[in-house]
């Protein structure tokens, strides 16, 4: 018998799938039936099959938590498989989202780039002097004591001493948890990463130092690029290279988290970062790849930010549960169907999950209302669906406690709508379309308004928590 507290875990909206681990494999969907097409295929034909020696630059974008995190790690994983060495980290625990310029994105991915380097034992790069003397000018700015032939204290790995006299001379002892002491060896990119962690951590907790820091960096920035491409990414590539790999590549996720705040010039964060200084974030001589904030592509400014960046954003949308007219779309509502089954009996074969609904639910009809629900956003069916389980503590689940998980998340979205909004949101729900206005922005950015894609186009329509109450209001 399922156990409900297994059933709960399971279906935890936070845990992001990443399918080169074999557990999470065997509870991945593949939704790009359903999407409108493989969007990743394409991204990842654009790097293996059509440019794989010329760097190129890609942006990916759509609503928080659509999928988009899994999808990445599915494509870091294929690439990897076709002989690419892949760097993947989120954004989010680097830098801080509130307060972002370029710098700080070029020398988190320094500092990723210097990492995953420095565990290669076949590589024999020179120390990055240019990056070392940019690290010693920012660490004197903030008055720290990082001297790059001394002991760096790094949160999390305890005490290192370093030496970069010298080509290659950098070794470290460090104590991690689970692991007790780990000798390390590398020809300084250790050190430049740890450098670079120490520095970011030390700004991200204070305002003013940011400041001082940027003041510091950006006149710098056309220096910093030139530092990570000839002493980190073109020696790495031909290296790479040399042992059979294909190249680099750099997916930089959790960037469309960038928070909306506006800078003293009137620009908002994610305007300046991914429109005023987009040609700066493309300049890297490597694959790159960035996630951007879904309202950009709505925006007035989405021509300028495709000219930036020499490409159009690439979109992941919500799995269609119903078509234009309302109308169920079944092969979407099976898609969700077979992710809440697959999660819950992930060792049964799949037509056997089949006969199991009535196991987690009373009835066939509430399991397909809860997909309906959704509006085919995959953390927000894991969402409710852990609340569902957390009110009811027993299975199977009835339709009760499923109306008062939807009625409390619909209370707390009608709290943040104005009467303003509303008229928009009646607009989109007559239209199925969005115009290119700012105040449309909100309405994406909150999941009031979902984008699909079908084989006329893309289209949109109100989350349909709020679907009843547009109606009345219409």
């Amino acid at each position: 018998m399922l156990d409900i507290r297994e059933l709960y875990r399971a279906t935890n909206p936070s845990r992001t799938l990443n399918v080169a681990d074999a557990n999470d494999r065997e509870l991945y969907i593949d939704f790009s039936s359903v999407r409108g097409g493989s969007t990743l295929e394409e991204m990842r034909d654009k790097i293996s099959f059509f440019s794989p020696n010329e760097a190129t630059v890609q942006l990916f974008t759509g609503h928080l938590g659509c999928g988009k995190s899994t999808e990445l790690l599915r494509l870091a994983h294929e690439l990897e498989k076709q002989n690419f060495h892949v760097i993947y980290f989120e954004s989010s625990q680097d830098l801080e989202m509130g307060d972002l310029d370029v710098s700080d994105i070029l020398l988190a991915i320094a500092r990723r780039i210097s990492e995953s380097l420095s565990e290669l034992k076949q590589l024999e790069l020179d120390a990055p002097r240019g990056l070392q003397r940019l690290l010693k000018g920012a660490a004197r700015i903030l008055q720290t004591e990082i001297d790059l032939a001394a002991e760096l204290e790094v949160p999390g790995l305890g005490n290192l001493q370093a030496n970069t006299e010298g080509k290659g001379s950098f070794s470290a002892e460090v104590g991690i948890p689970g692991l007790g002491q780990v000798q390390a060896d590398s020809k300084g990119l250790s050190l430049v990463a740890l450098g670079i962690g120490k520095i970011s951590a030390k700004a991200r907790n204070s305002p003013e130092l940011r400041g001082k820091l940027r003041d510091y960096l950006e006149v710098r920035t056309t220096n910093i690029i030139e530092a990570i491409n000839e002493e980190l990414i073109e020696p790495a590539i031909a290296q790479l290279k040399n042992l059979g790999k294909q190249g680099l590549v750099v997916i930089v996720d959790n960037l469309d988290r960038v928070e909306k705040t506006i800078k003293p010039w009137g620009r908002t964060q994610p305007e300046y970062l991914f429109v005023d200084r987009g040609e700066q974030l493309r300049q890297l001589h490597c694959h790159v790849i960035y996630t951007m904030p879904l309202a950009l592509l709505y925006s007035n400014d989405l021509n300028p930010l495709t000219s930036r960046f020499g490409t159009d954003p690439k979109v992941l949308p919500m799995v269609p549960v119903r078509h234009r007219d309302g109308t169920d779309r079944l092969d979407g509502l099976e898609k969700m169907r077979q992710m809440i089954l697959t999660r819950a009996f992930p060792d049964l074969p799949a037509a056997e999950r089949q006969g199991r609904v009535l196991e987690l639910f009373t009835s066939r009809d509430v399991f397909d209302q809860l997909c309906r629900i959704s509006g085919g956003h995959v953390r927000e069916i894991l969402r409710l669906l852990n609340t569902w389980i957390m009110k009811e503590r027993q299975l199977p689940l009835s339709p009760q406690g499923l109306e008062v998980v939807i009625r409390e998340r619909r209370d707390r979205m009608l709290y943040a709508i104005t009467d303003e909004e509303w008229a928009l949101l009646r607009q989109v729900h007559q239209r199925k379309q969005v115009a290119g206005d700012n105040s449309y922005d909100l309405l994406i950015s909150s999941m009031f308004v979902y984008e699909y894609r079908d084989e006329v186009g893309s289209w949109f329509d109100l989350n349909p928590v709020l679907d009843g109450i547009a109606r009345q209001n219409s």
